[in-house]
């Protein structure tokens, strides 16, 4: 008997980027999880109310449903440590990954999608790629994993993503095929695939609309939510007129501080703080610092330490930023960059930053989807997501092959 809904578990899911997609593709996302609050809001009030906002390594497996066909979720990855290869199933170290693992071991499911950033790939030289394969493995499935560029897809963002998929089923994992051509250098048609997406066809009508942290009622009767940006916009900084070594600066202040019979910690609690003075006497693994003149001059005070580094340490100038991540300017005549959690591209215009909405837009978020919470927690949703028209071609090559399948 054919269904007609595929049951799937969500985890990791954030504002549902994802779960979007594959909703969007005929799955029904009947149980979901994060511990972003301001994301677990926004999914409740867009998506549905089956996402449980909680810690997901004191959920059982057996407070979610059962019968499910598949598992999606992008597990962090900050939590591998170096030279961690022989990881089990009951390893106690915080890899959430596992709780994946934990998951798809308990609920069977005929397919599971995994998310992650490219430099997975080369994490431990390739190492930790290959264990998590083999724990994927472990329970039987199929596993193939691939770098897809979102802009590939029709998402007008050139976003790279590692995506893990396993059957258990003994099939070939139904990876989408590209529909947009993408050169790093041309953005045109190419064997019968589409020309790209670009920053201009996606965002371009918002340029001249004000910004607003309430709804927007444009022209044609949309109604625009979250267009709200940052407008640190800047060029230039403060920096040192001379150049120091930090090294000089950390002899010479830990020598005064050991006539002045300071220590580090008498220093931190002197300025109030709790670890930075640590850094100006540290010179090892590039770790060090050098005291911002306040600071310097504070500690000339306590120390008593004579006038030779004065006049390097202190004297600053306005430089300019030649080059910044938090400093670029959008693309516009081509897909965008990847959609980052913080501080969003400049806008063409030089004005503002790429407001809220215009990165959802890029992430291919619904045009009705109305985020919850602070503009940087706004941002931290959007640019953690899960484009959602990708996850939606990923997810009909999988609800194609399950058809077929029955």
């Amino acid at each position: 008997m054919k269904k007609t809904k595929y049951r799937a578990i969500s985890l990791f899911s954030g504002a549902g980027g994802m779960d979007i997609g594959f909703i969007k593709a005929g799955f029904d996302i009947v149980w979901a999880n994060d511990f972003f609050k301001d994301a677990v809001d926004s999914y409740k009030k867009n998506i549905g109310n089956h996402i449980v906002y909680g810690d997901i390594t004191k959920i059982k497996s057996s407070e979610m449903p059962n019968d499910i066909d598949l598992v999606i979720g992008g597990f962090p990855c900050q939590g591998f440590s170096v030279a961690n290869t022989k990881r089990s199933m009951k390893d106690s170290r915080n890899f959430l990954y596992r709780e994946m693992l934990r998951v798809i071991k308990d609920k069977n499911p005929k397919f599971f999608v995994a998310e992650n950033v490219k430099g997975l790939l080369s994490m431990e030289k390739g190492k930790v790629i290959e264990m998590i394969k083999g724990d994927f493995e472990s329970l039987g499935y199929k596993v193939d994993i691939k770098l897809l560029n979102a802009a590939e897809y029709g998402v007008p963002q050139a976003r790279e993503r590692l995506i893990i998929m396993g059957n258990r089923l003994g099939l070939e994992n139904p990876f989408p095929r590209p529909t947009h051509w993408v050169d790093s250098k041309k953005y045109e048609t190419k064997d019968g695939l589409k020309a790209p997406l670009t920053v201009q066809d996606t965002i371009g009508h918002l340029s001249n609309i004000k910004l607003s942290e309430s709804p927007i009622r444009l022209a044609d009767g949309t109604i625009l939510y979250n267009h709200m940006a940052a407008t640190n916009v800047f060029d230039t900084f403060w920096g040192r007129k001379y150049d120091v070594n930090q090294a000089d600066i950390c002899d010479y202040l830990k020598y005064w501080r050991n006539k002045a019979g300071y220590t580090t910690k008498k220093v931190d609690d002197h300025f109030g703080y709790k670890y930075t003075a640590g850094h100006w006497f540290r010179k090892d693994n590039n770790s060090g610092s050098i005291p911002k003149p306040e600071d310097w001059w504070e500690l000339k005070r306590i120390f008593g330490f004579d006038d030779k580094y004065d006049k390097a340490v202190t004297t600053l100038v306005e430089k300019p930023i030649t080059f910044e991540q938090s400093l670029r300017i959008t693309n516009w005549d081509r897909p965008s960059d990847t959609i980052t959690a913080t501080s969003p591209e400049i806008h063409v215009n030089k004005e503002r930053r790429l407001s809220a909405r215009e990165c959802a837009m890029l992430q291919t978020f619904p045009m009705n989807y109305e985020f919850q919470g602070s503009l940087n927690n706004v941002y931290k949703q959007i640019g953690n997501a899960v484009p959602s028209k990708l996850a939606e071609q990923i997810a009909k090559g999988i609800i194609d092959t399950l058809k077929k399948e029955e």
